[in-house]
């Protein structure tokens, strides 16, 4: 092997501890005055003695004054290395000594205390963060898992292990496939389960704990949620029915308190007789007008199942549009396509959707017009109007909530149910190129 192929190695400088560099640094420096003095002591007139006794004291305050100055240097350096350590390992109760301003030490030893305390109220905040996070699992009604990159289970709250009929502490660290549960890490988002007697809706996503990704599973009962929205709806249907009841009865008991009073008074007034007539017509148009409404919520309560015709698209329009005789309305031709459906209720659907546009270009006096277009396997159609547009969209789907006079306010919601019912979808909205109101009607071509 050739000189020049041999690897040179470079010798490794030792340095000096910190330390030992100040003890050196030290003694060095009182280095030169020491010897001056043990120069001048020796040649010295004194006697022997006298002059060892003086040349060790003279030494040994050197060698004092070397430590006292190692000492003050390293003391300081020592405590804040503790300091740090202990914050490290998350100790933020200890503090350092001489910290002040206007001296380097003292501004150094300032900042590391702050340090301390600014990291003691991050923990303490992370840790009640963290306390509040636990308590929202345990009360959610929500099965919440949490797997790592392994699909070990690292994160349950009470509702996962009940669904596993286990305590958290035996589910923890046990894989997916230990607890027969790897098919939901599998499943699609979204996607439903049958467990425990219930249906449950897996919804998945991504979070990082200490730098490594785990999975997160929530499962929500879905019969739960449905009959939830069921008790909801059951509630303010009660509450429209109470007041559109009260409504109508509330007069009619005042009225007949009145006619009762007035039968009884003697001697009757000259007119009686057609005070009596003009209460029973008053308690007759609020008794027809309550039957009315009694009737259009049946009618919507009943409504059957939808049959599966076919029905031809051009002529449902052309039909719908013919039966409205306020205005004109101006039909946009579209394709020739035909759908499966009721031709009666989807009729009735487009009729009532006709008449509320009518209704809102008539205030106005603009107009109203219908088109169709195929879009793959759906029919959309849509109704506009050159109306004021609606002021708000919370409850217009909203059964027997009405804002024109003598509405019933179920109009839009059995137009909403039939179109549901054929699997298609209703909405409403504010036309963006005018003035008005656009309602759009999307239908399957198939059912």
């Amino acid at each position: 092997m050739a000189a020049a192929d041999v690897p040179q190695v470079r010798p490794r400088s030792r340095r000096l501890a910190h330390d030992a560099q100040v003890s050196l640094t030290a003694f060095l420096g009182a280095l030169p005055g020491a010897a001056v003095a043990l120069a001048f002591l020796a040649w010295s007139p004194a006697s022997v003695d006298l002059r060892m006794a003086l040349a060790l004291l003279i030494v040994v305050a050197w060698v004092g004054a070397a430590l006292a100055v190692r000492a003050r240097v390293m003391r300081p350096l020592r405590t804040m290395t503790n300091l740090v350590e202990a914050i490290r390992v998350g100790d933020f109760s200890l503090r350092g000594t001489g910290a002040r301003a206007g001296n380097p030490l003292g501004e150094l030893m300032l900042e590391i205390n702050a340090l301390g305390d600014n990291l003691r109220e991050r923990r303490l905040a992370a840790l009640e963060a963290d306390a509040l996070v636990r308590i929202v699992l345990e009360q959610v009604d929500v099965a919440i898992f949490a797997f790592d990159g392994a699909s070990q289970l690292r994160l349950v709250n009470r509702a996962g292990a009940t669904l596993l009929d286990a305590t958290p502490e035996a589910l923890l660290t046990r894989s997916a496939t230990e607890l027969g549960i790897a098919h939901w890490l599998r499943a699609p988002n979204a996607s439903r389960i049958e467990r425990a007697g219930g249906t449950w809706q897996i919804r998945k996503s991504v979070f990082r704990r200490g730098g490594i990704p785990h999975e997160l599973l929530v499962l929500t009962d879905v019969k739960r949620v449905v009959r939830e929205e069921e008790r909801q709806a059951f509630e303010r249907l009660v509450r429209v029915l109470s007041h559109e009841i009260n409504n109508s009865l509330a007069p009619i008991q005042s009225i007949a308190h009145s006619q009762r009073a007035l039968l009884t008074r003697t001697p009757r007034p000259i007119d009686w007789e057609d005070d009596i007539a003009s209460g029973l017509e008053v308690i007759a148009r609020r008794a027809e007008g309550l039957g009315r409404f009694l009737t259009a919520y049946a009618r919507m309560a009943q409504l059957p199942p939808p049959r599966h015709d076919q029905v031809d698209v051009t002529a449902l329009v052309q039909r719908v549009a013919e039966l409205e005789t306020r205005l004109p309305i101006r039909v946009t031709r579209g394709p020739n396509v035909q759908l499966v459906g009721d031709a009666d209720q989807l009729e009735q659907l487009l009729i009532n959707l006709i008449r509320n546009a009518v209704d809102a270009a008539a205030e106005t006096q603009g107009g109203v017009a219908i088109r169709w277009e195929l879009e793959e396997t759906y029919v959309l159609l849509e109704i506009t109007d050159d109306g004021r547009g609606l002021a708000s969209d919370a409850n217009l789907f909203v059964p027997f909530f009405t804002t024109k006079r003598g509405g019933t306010g179920i109009g839009l919601a059995l137009s909403r149910q039939i179109a549901e019912a054929h699997g298609g979808e209703l909405t409403l909205t504010n036309r963006t190129d005018a003035t008005g109101c656009v309602a759009r009607l999307q239908l399957p071509r198939r059912a």
